[in-house]
């Protein structure tokens, strides 16, 4: 059975049953917990904390994962992988355990027609009625086993919603080991089925994985997940997931690339393995908005990359592997995963950069770790110091396995529990710092909850509407919730309803004003979503004190409103600009909408070039001209999908989405604040254009009177110049030139006529030399004199002095500060002695110290009045060095 078939037996089955079949969230999850979706339950965890009521009470989804907590395992396990898709079934509060166990074991023997006496099934230490439910349906007590939390309890790993788990493990037979369950041997018992039966709500973890149980769900819910790689792997009858017809084909191009057939056993085969696995991964990251970074997801992403091209080398792949690789993943699974299509550039120009990046690392890196063994050599060790290991990895990148290899040809070892100690030291300072700010947020998290708990969701008048009478609900004060709040107090409040547009979609959130019927004053600072749905205003109370249950009338900065609508759709047309530009790659990554002002992030590999950004600038001014109309309305994802909408990374949208159209030219997914017609925007000003991430720009622009106000801040200066130069505008730049031609010309006559100054008094005080034993001395104060042209002085004057043996030590005051040079013929540099070695006491005696190697150090120091007893020390200094 291929791949598509398995996926449209699993969607009919559970479709057919009453399940709302719901699409693949992205990778990039909304849930600020999490770093890359991880489950199928990610989408639905408001459903299952209570926090929001779904449509459907039952869903059936294919979710896109990304886990990378095993990937040291891909390759040297067969069911291990980094990215895959989770099949699975969820109901919300409507049925449970029975109906979760039926379904699955009808669809697994039925539907898929796997034999029942090689089904094994797992239930958690404590679940009775788990198992009883299994034996009914017919399992036999001797297939069915026990496990503890850490096999059969499952939560996301953070907190949230968590419960037993029953697992259903497939008998792969005696070829793939051992006899005696899934408790013995999860290589010959694979896991394919995870019947998740969510009702608790769990607390934050200790260090060794172990956390509280807060309390019942309101509602008993399952949630499943059934793993397609692993299935396809069975019903294929094929030993590994790299060689389903998901992974195959991309496997078939890794082996062309190597010249050689994928082996049965050994190291080779886990780097195939690997390079295969991960292309896939990679692919899917990209698609999903996903970039290469040192930190975060991006970070996750160039770490499989690196692994991937490592790997690559290991199997002789000297040529490169990424882009041909995950080509072949979109040639194949394209058709199911159209995003993958739609960023086949995006994905291709990626990897490309990041590859072509990552061998200047490997040859950077191994050059400097040949220089560490040779050191290493040189000092009769045997053992490469774990702190080189360490740089090498996290300066450069250069991967410890390749350290270790190295280090071995060469004869030596690496000190290994070292770097570990290095490593844990900086993963512990990273997370001490994640966990801060996840603890912060999931803090202000369970206030809004426990706020929501007995609060609807806030009805927003913000489309139409700037001002509207309103009900005070919930106050939170010092992050607890209260029900008053005094005069001078900082808070945030819940309205029954609000004009106020919440933070989204990269707007940010409206300020105001709120007046109650007692004459309390509120300035509305910020609006912010607590929950999904669920405005929170934080504000001052200028006035008065604020009560639960006060009535009122709120009102929105109505020119700061029109300020953000102006810079929102000057976005989009700047977004569609950007793709006509620059080619479809180029598609948003990240935005900030302020009043009368834009930030743009976009996927891009190299400078806008000034040609390009003129035309970008004159094109998002000439849609504005056109006066384009601008139309919001809403329709089902599909249908939005299917008419061209654009739905930008990382976003969350629901099955009912909002669509912004302006013109015929930017259709995009929205439920932002926008203007009636394109003219509103007023005018569009580009301020800047740069890099700030690999393959990541960023484009800041003015709009409206922003924009207006920076035009005519530029005309002002324009006339100030113009002024100044005597000439009218047009003809300042010109005017301008001519001057800076002629005062280049004049700084470099100056220039002349200063070195030849500083060569004829050189000639002077090199005259001026004494004898002492083993050489000649020069130390002399001279007049003013910069550290450039003290230092050009004191080379001069040496250089007068030939090849004999001498040092010059010359010393000035300039600007409040005591400056000195040394510089010694090519005579004394070969006894060893240095000019700095000279300066050292008098440095010290100015109060300062010397800078330089070689022929000619520097000195610098506060104390002025020293300045002559400095140089008195470096004669001495010098004499007693020349007399050795």
């Amino acid at each position: 059975m291929r791949s598509t078939q398995i996926r449209s037996t699993f969607l009919d089955f559970f479709t057919s049953r009453g399940h709302r079949q719901v699409p693949s969230s992205p990778l990039i999850p909304s849930d600020p917990t999490l770093l890359l979706a991880n489950a199928g339950m990610n989408q639905f965890k408001p459903y299952f904390l209570g926090e929001v009521t779904p449509e459907y009470r039952r869903a059936t989804t294919i979710q896109k994962c990304a886990r990378t907590s095993d990937i040291e395992n891909v390759g040297r396990t067969n069911r291990h992988a980094t990215f895959f898709e989770m099949m699975g079934n969820f109901s919300f509060g409507n049925y449970f355990k029975a109906d979760a166990i039926a379904y699955a074991w009808e669809l697994l023997t039925q539907g898929y027609d796997l034999e029942k006496d090689r089904l094994w099934i797992t239930v958690y230490e404590d679940d009775d009625e788990a198992e009883q439910l299994w034996r009914k349906i017919g399992v036999p007590a001797e297939r069915i086993q026990r496990l503890g939390m850490e096999d059969n309890y499952w939560s996301m790993g953070v907190p949230g919603p968590c419960g037993p788990c029953s697992e259903v493990n497939y008998d792969r037979g005696p070829a793939f080991g051992r006899e005696g369950g899934p408790a013995v041997d999860g290589e010959r018992y694979v896991e394919i089925w995870n019947l998740v039966f969510m009702q608790y709500q769990r607390g934050e973890g200790d260090k060794k994985g172990n956390f509280p149980i807060l309390g019942e769900l309101a509602q008993q819910s399952i949630d499943t997940g059934l793993g397609l790689d692993r299935l396809a792997a069975i019903l294929q009858d094929v030993e590994n997931v790299c060689t389903t017809d998901l992974l195959m084909p991309t496997m078939n191009t890794v082996r062309e690339l190597a010249g050689r057939d994928y082996p049965g056993n050994g190291e080779e085969k886990v780097s195939f393995q690997v390079v295969t696995e991960h292309a896939r991964s990679i692919a899917y990251l990209i698609a999903d908005g996903v970039l290469p970074s040192k930190d975060g997801r991006g970070y996750v992403l160039r770490r499989l990359m690196r692994r991937a091209i490592r790997h690559a080398r290991l199997l002789g792949i000297d040529q490169p592997v990424l882009a041909p690789a995950t080509a072949s993943v979109i040639a194949n699974l394209g058709d199911v995963w159209p995003e993958l299509t739609d960023q086949a550039n995006l994905i291709e120009q990626v990897v490309t950069a990041e590859e072509d990046s990552f061998t200047r690392t490997l040859t950077q890196g191994t050059r400097l770790l040949n220089a560490a063994i040779t050191r290493t050599r040189e000092s009769h060790s045997g053992s490469l110091p774990g702190e080189t290991a360490f740089e090498l990895a996290d300066t450069y990148g250069f991967p410890l396995e390749l350290t270790v290899e190295a280090a071995h040809d060469a004869g030596l070892t690496v000190d290994e529990d070292r770097f570990a100690t290095l490593l844990d030291e900086q993963r512990k300072r990273a997370k001490t710092g994640g966990k801060a700010k996840t603890a912060e947020a999931l803090r202000r998290q369970d206030t809004y909850r426990e706020l929501s708990a007995h609060l609807p969701r806030t009805d927003f008048l913000g489309f139409e509407h700037l001002t509207s009478e309103v009900t005070v609900l919930g106050l939170i004060s010092g992050g607890a919730v209260t029900t008053s709040a005094p005069e001078g107090s900082d808070i945030e409040f819940v309205l029954d309803r609000s004009p106020f547009y919440a933070e989204a979609g990269g707007q940010v959130g409206d300020t105001g004003t709120l007046r109650t019927e007692d004459g309390t004053l509120l300035r509305i600072t910020n609006t912010q979503y607590g929950l999904e749905g669920f405005r929170v205003h934080s504000a001052r109370v200028l006035e008065g004190e604020l009560r639960t249950g006060a009535r009122g009338e709120a009102t929105v900065d109505a020119d700061r409103r029109k300020g953000l609508m102006r810079s929102h759709s000057a976005t989009h047309i700047l977004h569609a600009v950007v793709r006509a530009t620059l080619g479809e790659h180029a598609r948003q990554q990240g935005s900030l909408v302020e009043s009368d002002r834009l930030r743009f992030d976009f996927a891009h590999f190299s400078a806008v070039t000034p040609d390009q950004l003129a035309r970008i600038e004159a094109a998002v001014n000439g849609h504005v001209l056109d006066d384009p109309a601008v139309r919001a309305w809403h329709a089902d994802r599909a249908e939005a999908e299917a008419a061209g909408a654009i739905a930008l990374f990382g976003e969350k949208y629901g099955d009912t989405v909002r669509i912004v159209d302006i013109g015929d030219f930017s259709r995009e997914l929205c439920g932002g604040t926008h203007v009636a017609h394109g003219s509103q925007v007023g005018t569009f000003r580009l301020l800047s254009e740069g890099s700030i991430g690999s393959n990541l720009r960023r484009i800041e622009a003015l709009t409206g009177h922003g924009a207006l106000r920076h035009q005519d801040t530029e005309r002002r200066l324009l006339d100030e110049v113009s002024a100044l130069l005597g000439t009218r505008p047009q003809n300042a730049p010109a005017s301008l030139s001519k001057r800076l031609e002629a005062l280049a010309t004049t700084q470099k006559q100056l220039a002349h006529l200063r070195d030849a100054e500083l060569r004829s008094q050189a000639e002077q005080i090199a005259s001026a030399y004494r004898n002492v034993p083993g050489g000649r001395i020069i130390t002399q104060r001279v007049p003013s004199l910069g550290a450039a042209d003290l230092r050009s002085l004191a080379t001069n004057t040496v250089s007068h002095l030939g090849e004999d043996v001498a040092v010059v030590v010359l010393g000035t005051e300039r600007d409040g500060k005591a400056l000195l040079v040394a510089a010694i013929t090519p005579g004394v540099l070969a006894t060893g002695t240095e000019a700095a070695d000279i300066l050292a006491s008098a440095a010290r005696a100015v109060g300062g110290g010397t800078g330089g190697t070689g022929p000619v150090a520097s000195a610098g120091g506060r104390r002025v009045e020293a300045l002559d007893e400095a140089l008195t020390v470096a004669a001495k200094e010098a004499t007693c060095m020349l007399d050795r």
